[in-house]
């Protein structure tokens, strides 16, 4: 296999085969190559120790026990890893072995990573051609071919290691859109339980790369076949089979299959949006009645379902920016699109949201649409969408006004004081009431007659 490999790449294999020290390209990288997909993550694996990784590059930074030494990648982006050939053994936290020990070949170094498609290693054969080989202890190459994710070994041990691989399992199979090898799924059932010795975090971290992986949905439903998210989002699995569907609402799925299916419909990119719909209604099912005409409600159910979704924030170690963007975004989600809503109240609505979310709050608010079986927009929502576009172009504060305090004192030759404030939040009233425009000649006329 002839390969055009970025220039520091090189610099590394060369960097090691002058000094006869073996060299691999492992990992993520070699399966990206083989699927022909662009890669900017890069490890390496070596029979140097640490200390000699160190020695070949001054700049790097080693400060773990687990032999892996980082390289400031001079492009940007990932830094390369390289990591001296280890075994390892014990996991009493299901995530970090107990004990390293340094390997001798790199065979028993791949044997201890998760995946067959992650366990093949690229040698480079021939310098002057760039001929490279794949070395494949595992067929990995042949999962790749079938769109399978298949543990290394025992796919009990490997999930016994580190817990966190079940959730990784998943990820990569909604990222490449492959499927689970049937050994590999039932471990990750029977081991469910282990993902709770995972750092928050980390599993928060591992979810959102699943939320931004290109079949978010399969992979929440390969997630609840197997059994995390009863162990991760209780919250969310509550929803399964709470009914909506009765006389006089479009619902035609259960909460969780709705949420599900929003999540589905979801057209934003970004993975704490698609968050945000799959859990806008986890508070449906603590408000759920059933009335005696058989109508279904969920009466204050944004108002529970936002407070459910700080617990799951905190819980998973949300930034207080996105704890903040999710209340927002849960709260606000069952907004009135009414042609009759005055100017006052949208502008309302804009401020509960932030201007900043309100692109954001319309994907959810569509996902939410097709995911309860309606249609994608409505006259009503078309209105409410224009209406945003020319309220926005009021002013939502005094600061907003074409001219200031300082304006204000000159025209009027007055110094600072009281009456600077009165004249701004009088000017900002005219404006929002469309009694004066917000211009800059308009707003300076308007103040000379405060004269006296």
């Amino acid at each position: 296999m002839k390969l055009s490999l970025p220039k520091f790449v090189n610099t590394v294999i060369n960097t090691f085969e002058k000094s006869d020290l073996q060299i691999y390209v492992v990992g993520g990288a070699v399966r990206d190559i083989i699927m022909h997909k662009i890669n900017d993550d890069w490890d390496f694996t070596t029979n140097a120790t640490p200390e000699e990784i160190v020695n070949l590059f001054p700049d790097a930074f080693y400060d773990n026990r687990f032999g892996t030494v980082g390289l400031e990648n001079p492009e940007g982006g990932h830094p390369y890893e390289i990591t001296t050939f280890r075994t390892e053994k014990g996991y009493s936290d299901s995530r970090r072995p107990d004990k390293v020990s340094w390997g001798k070949t790199l065979k028993e170094d791949v044997a201890r990573r998760d995946f067959t498609v992650n366990a093949m290693a690229l040698k480079r054969i021939n310098k002057k051609t760039s001929k490279f080989e794949i070395i494949d202890f595992f067929n990995g190459q042949k999962d790749i071919k079938a769109k399978i994710i298949r543990a290394v070994g025992d796919p009990s041990q490997r999930f016994s290691e580190d817990a966190l691989r079940m959730m990784r399992a998943i990820r990569i199979a909604a990222e490449l859109g492959f499927s689970i090898e049937e050994e590999t799924l039932e471990a990750i059932k029977a081991n469910a339980t282990l993902i709770n010795k995972i750092a928050k975090e980390r599993v928060k971290e591992e979810f959102f790369k699943l939320l931004a992986s290109p079949n978010p949905y399969q992979g929440v439903q390969l997630f609840r076949n197997c059994g995390l998210m009863q162990e991760i989002l209780p919250e969310l699995e509550k929803g399964f089979g709470v009914q909506q569907k009765s006389p006089g609402r479009h619902h035609i799925y259960d909460v969780g299959t709705h949420s599900l299916m929003s999540l589905k419909n979801c057209k934003s990119q970004d993975p704490l949006v698609r968050f945000a719909t799959l859990i806008h209604d986890v508070g449906k099912p603590v408000t759920y009645k059933k009335q005696t005409n058989g109508v279904i409600t969920f009466y204050n159910h944004e108002m529970v379902s936002a407070k459910i979704a700080l617990n799951i924030a905190n819980r998973l170690k949300f930034s207080k920016e996105e704890r903040e963007r999710l209340y927002k975004l849960v709260r606000w989600h069952q907004f009135t699109v009414d042609e009759r809503q005055t100017d006052s109240a949208i502008r309302r609505f804009i401020r509960h949201v932030g201007k900043e979310n309100i692109k954001d709050m319309l994907d959810l608010r569509v996902a939410d649409r097709l995911g309860g079986g309606a249609t994608e927009t409505s006259w009503r929502l078309e209105e409410f969408k224009k209406r945003l576009i020319e309220v926005q172009k009021q002013p939502f504060s005094i600061t907003d006004l074409k001219i200031n305090g300082n304006d204000v004192m000159k025209t009027l030759n007055i110094k600072p004081g009281p009456k600077v404030g009165e004249i701004l939040e009088d000017l900002f009233k005219q404006v929002v009431e469309k009694k004066l425009p917000n211009d800059e000649k308009a707003l300076v006329d308007r103040v000379k007659k405060y004269k006296g």
